[in-house]
């Protein structure tokens, strides 16, 4: 294929990421929390494997990036924050705080250090709340204290190491199989624990489990 056709391959994935991100967005207003929660769970996964596209063939455009943060903010900052319901004022206010540490995010990503990302991944912080949102079947305060902790993550100035999980050892590989076949073939309790074992062992876990050779290597890049 020629490197057009390669970038129409992945704007589309953006695009059917972005797809996703509204059709949870709809069944959050319908009160499907399962069926939207699911969808962000998918696009947790989709979006790693955008990323790996565009790195591998390197095909990253200007046209992309944008598509790409759209979808991002779309499906991981309004889609994520509309699990947490916007009944009352406090739950709204929540959302939209967390919207805008979705926004503050991506700018932090624009303009990042080489190698890591600088404050949590937007993907990580929903794939959080996604999953919490399917073990507690939508509880709000239990939702509400995740996404405040997951604010607290994304506006933290520590560095996150680039999640080539589709680029990296085997193992980690096997860890993103694993969650392909859990979301469609395993009961949706199951697969939100194993992704949500997943993200917090990436939050908690960064250097020791994720990205050890990427930190070495900025490390290095410093002195």
């Amino acid at each position: 294929m020629s490197d057009f056709s390669w970038k129409d391959v992945a704007n589309a994935l953006s695009l059917a990421n972005m797809i996703l991100g509204l059709f949870s967005i709809f069944c959050s207003f319908c009160k499907k929390s399962s069926c939207a929660s699911w969808m962000l769970l998918i696009s947790f996964l989709l979006d790693m494997a955008v990323g790996a596209v565009t790195r591998h063939l390197n095909i990253c455009s200007k046209s992309g990036a944008e598509l790409n943060d759209f979808a991002v903010f779309t499906t991981f900052g309004l889609a994520s924050a509309l699990l947490l319901g916007v009944d009352g004022p406090l739950n709204g206010f929540l959302a939209a705080v967390y919207v805008l540490a979705i926004a503050f995010r991506l700018c932090f990503y624009s303009t990042g250090t080489p190698f890591t990302y600088k404050g949590l991944p937007c993907s990580y912080a929903s794939c959080v709340l996604a999953s919490t949102s399917l073990l507690t079947k939508g509880n709000t305060f239990i939702l509400s204290c995740m996404a405040s902790l997951m604010i607290l993550f994304m506006m933290d100035q520590s560095y996150y190491p680039h999640d080539e999980v589709l680029e990296s050892e085997n193992w980690k590989k096997m860890v993103y199989l694993g969650g392909v076949v859990m979301l469609f073939l395993s009961p949706l309790s199951l697969t939100a624990f194993y992704c949500l074992t997943w993200s917090l062992s990436y939050i908690f876990f960064p250097d020791a489990l994720w990205g050890e050779a990427a930190c070495l290597q900025l490390e290095h890049g410093r002195y």
